[in-house]
């Protein structure tokens, strides 16, 4: 029987605060014992001691119940819009899978046939870079074949975008129709890709803003002029309010100048489509989507057009998270983030290539390899998960609720305050916007470097036996869909492993196990996974005894050491294995574990290694040290 069986039970709010308060009890009791104090004496209540803070300042409870319960925000289609913007999506078909195209260069007759070759396979949507090989002029040849009334179309144009915004438009009204006519909807929404204003932050090559809103103020129905393109902040290292705050600020930015050239508020609306970045955190970004058309819903109302207030949203899995190294767990994090998209209602999604974040040199497989796998990690959430089949299927979650309404209250603080700033041009030109972008940059990157916020295969299970990446790889921008601005998560990580790879012989540091490998294994694991992680391989010599440790040292060409053991090791072995380690020549030795349980009255270690760490800075000394300062051994 359950407490709501049971008819003495509580009911309503009262029973909701007395099961939080029996739980909140017993979790403090759980606690407390585990700190080995009294209940009293902690610090905090138990829901704050168990919360956790995501890097957008988002506070995630550890429990949530009836009583996070929110009001039911509609049906997909209608406002609030937060469950989706089409109302009428086919459930067969979910989202559009969107594929990109012209990166790889090729004419526009082999970018064709790669289009008509992935519409066989899957593909619903197209995502089209208009350059190099695929000039304005060879559109029409690219999507030549293709029935533009079902598939959507987004261009990449760049500084080219108007000329290749009126030559789609051409190819558009000459474009076959399908046979079985579909019912024009949002999923059907054809973009010109033009981003000037995001653009200007990130500085990628772009149109002019006026002949963009001349171009959009006669664009006709079906077509969505401009694209306010989220990942050009994310990218550069914007936090997910940040992201939507100033993603919608420049579609407000839009819409005001479509108003002065003559179009009305509900026209206007309708000419903004949205960029939007989705990583590996998968409720995130489910909250994101979500929240975005919370906040556009709220833009729309403002301006007494609430109707027209549906965001239209292509997802595009983050470059930023993609890794270099180990770039095969690509496909795992892609995956999630796809989830993510999906699940959060987004209307296209496009994963990029597994190895989208490496060089086109330095990749070991072929693009049609890499986007066959991108393609079918949508289709395989599509047609064998069923995740299409539902509208909106985390609507209702007491934490994806919770989630959604806190990021987007997160998201208007940042739009208004853009707004109170003079709007997005005035926030953007007097250096506010990049500012806080600097800032959220510089936090995230030192999550990262304490490895708060760890990158398997980067500064966790790093494998040194990959192929060396020319110096410099780490910090690249050139790469397709990336912007000069382009900060991935892994580049600090990356780039020690690169500056490790070009010397003659890797860099090494030997170990001194002391006691059984059943005392050390635990810190010499760490370490050796550690100092991979700067691209420095870790001699394990297995247990040993102080006199054993001038060979090593000689043996090794060893100037740096690390002690590990335990605690009472330390104390009973450590000062002697320290005291040899120094006679043998080493002239740095450090310690595996906290200071705290080195003997206070022996002679200190040069340093330690423990949880915690910045291991950036680090890795950084030690590689100076062995690559400048002493003899590196194989």
């Amino acid at each position: 029987m359950t407490a709501s069986d049971d008819p003495a039970a509580p009911r309503g709010a009262d029973a909701l605060r007395q099961a939080y308060d029996e739980w909140s009890e017993a979790a403090a009791g759980v606690l407390a014992k585990a700190r080995k104090v009294s209940a009293d004496e902690l610090p905090d209540t138990a829901e704050a001691l168990l919360s956790t803070t995501t890097g957008d300042g988002t506070v995630v409870r550890p429990l949530y119940t009836r009583k996070d319960e929110v009001a039911e925000s509609g049906l997909p289609g209608q406002f609030p819009f937060v469950r989706g913007a089409d109302p009428v999506r086919d459930v067969n078909v979910g989202w559009r899978v969107t594929e990109r195209f012209g990166d790889e260069g090729g004419s526009a007759e082999e970018v064709n046939e790669q289009i008509l070759d992935a519409a066989g396979n899957g593909t619903s949507g197209l995502w089209l870079k208009v350059d190099g090989g695929i000039g304005a002029d060879g559109i029409a040849t690219a999507l030549r074949g293709v029935y533009l009334d079902l598939m959507p179309v987004t261009l990449d144009a760049g500084a080219e975008g108007i000329e290749a915004a009126r030559a789609y438009l051409e190819a558009r009204v000459a474009a076959p129709v399908a046979p079985q006519a579909a019912p024009s909807t949002i999923a059907n929404v054809q973009s010109l890709g033009l981003s000037p204003y995001t653009a200007q932050f990130s500085e990628r090559a772009t149109v002019d803003v006026d002949a963009a809103t001349a171009l959009a103020a006669d664009a006709p129905e079906g077509v969505r002029a401009f694209r306010v393109d989220g990942t050009d902040f994310s990218q550069a290292g914007a936090n997910n309010p940040q992201e939507l705050g100033l993603s919608v600020a420049a579609a407000v930015a839009h819409v005001r100048d479509l108003v002065a050239a003559g179009r009305s508020r509900a026209e206007a609306l309708g000419q903004i489509s949205f960029g939007v970045s989705v990583d590996d955190d998968q409720f995130a970004g489910i909250a994101k989507l979500r929240a975005l058309r919370t906040v556009w819903a709220r833009v729309a109302d403002v301006l007494g057009e609430p109707d027209a207030g549906a965001a239209v949203t292509h997802a595009v899995t983050d470059l930023a998270m993609l890794t270099q190294r180990d770039p095969w767990v690509n496909m795992l994090r892609s995956t999630v983030a796809a989830f993510g998209a999906g699940v959060g209602g987004a209307d296209q999604v496009t994963v990029l290539g597994y190895d989208a974040a490496l060089p086109a040199g330095e990749r070991s497989s072929s693009a049609s390899f890499s986007h066959r796998i991108a393609r079918n990690t949508q289709l395989l959430l599509l047609e064998e998960s069923n995740l299409g089949r539902v509208l909106d299927p985390a609507g209702g979650s007491w934490y994806v609720e919770s989630l959604t309404a806190d990021l987007a209250a997160a998201a208007w603080d940042v739009f208004t305050e853009v707004e109170r700033r003079g709007g997005y041009q005035t926030a953007l030109s007097d250096g506010w916007i990049g500012e806080q972008i600097a800032e959220s940059l510089a936090a995230r990157d030192l999550r990262v470097a304490h490895r708060a916020a760890p990158l398997t295969g980067v500064s966790e299970f790093p494998n040194l036996d990959e192929a060396a990446r020319p110096a410099g790889t780490a910090q690249t921008v050139d790469l397709a869909t990336a912007t000069p601005k382009l900060a991935r998560v892994a580049r600090q990580f990356e780039a020690l492993r690169d500056r490790a790879d070009a010397e003659r012989t890797r860099p090494s540091v030997l170990l001194l196990p002391l006691g059984s490998v059943a005392e050390h294994n635990g810190r010499t694991t760490f370490v050796a996974n550690l100092l991979a992680a700067g691209g420095i391989s870790a001699v394990n010599p297995g247990p040993i005894e102080p006199d054993q440790i001038a060979g090593l040292a000689a043996e090794n060409a060893a100037t740096v050491a690390v002690l590990c053991g335990t605690a009472k090791r330390y104390a009973s072995d450590g000062p002697a294995a320290l005291a040899a380690a120094r006679a043998a020549g080493i002239d740095r030795v450090l310690l595996a574990g906290p200071d705290r349980e080195w003997p206070e009255a022996a002679d200190r270690c040069d340093g330690s290694l423990r949880v915690g760490i910045d291991a950036v800075a680090t890795l950084t000394e030690l590689l100076d040290h062995l690559t400048d300062g002493g003899s590196v051994s194989a």
